[in-house]
């Protein structure tokens, strides 16, 4: 059983949907102690870090979160969902994480130009990954695959190991996905990046 956590915060639906399309059993959740009895988890996040992080105390998530890392059962972040993994963000001011990943999110520099045109933020659409290592989740994923983006924030991880694969926007080569043992996770939505998404989401379900 994967378990989609529901703290309001996530594209919830389109995610199960994904999961649910390739026949792997799927809950999507608002109780934390269904956590307990996943084989999976999925954290998913859109939106600011601060209202994300607050969520997931408010509902009670972090406890049978952090248990379920522990147990070694397969944890998969997807956007926010990442960042919350992290130390710390500075999206509106210094916020604390989950602190399963050692890094810091920040912002993209707000002048940045590329080919003399400047650069948007936040970052969105389609780019390319740089694989680093090779991640359960990148399992029959070429390299440069283009997935897609949407953030103003990127997470920079203090262990280069923890880097599975990176993306380029302008001067900026930030992290777009993280794995260390079993935790996964991606700052891309893989429930957006059409076959790539779903061979990442495959990935993780067959672990």
């Amino acid at each position: 059983m994967i378990n989609i956590i529901d703290y309001e915060m996530g594209n919830l639906r389109s995610v199960a949907k994904a999961f649910e399309s390739l026949g792997f059993a799927v809950r999507v959740s608002a109780d934390p102690a269904d956590i307990a009895s996943a084989d999976k988890v999925v954290l998913p996040g859109v939106g600011a870090f601060r209202d994300c992080i607050d969520q997931l105390h408010t509902g009670d998530f972090v406890e049978p979160l952090l248990t379920h890392v522990e147990a070694g059962k397969p944890l998969l972040g997807i956007c926010v969902g990442m960042q919350m993994l992290f130390d710390q963000s500075s999206e509106f001011g210094r916020h604390r994480g989950l602190g399963i990943i050692p890094g810091k999110v920040v912002r993209f520099p707000a002048e940045m130009v590329e080919n003399g045109e400047r650069l948007k933020v936040p970052h969105m659409g389609w780019n390319n990954l740089l694989i680093q290592q090779q991640s359960p989740l990148f399992k029959d994923v070429v390299d440069e695959s283009f997935v897609y983006f949407v953030h103003s924030y990127y997470c920079e991880a203090s262990d280069s190991n923890d880097v599975a694969a990176s993306c380029r926007y302008g001067e900026v080569e930030f992290c777009a996905s993280v794995w260390r043992d079993n935790i996964m996770a991606t700052q891309f939505h893989p429930e957006k990046s059409q076959d790539v998404g779903l061979q990442i989401f495959k990935n993780f379900g067959e672990l």
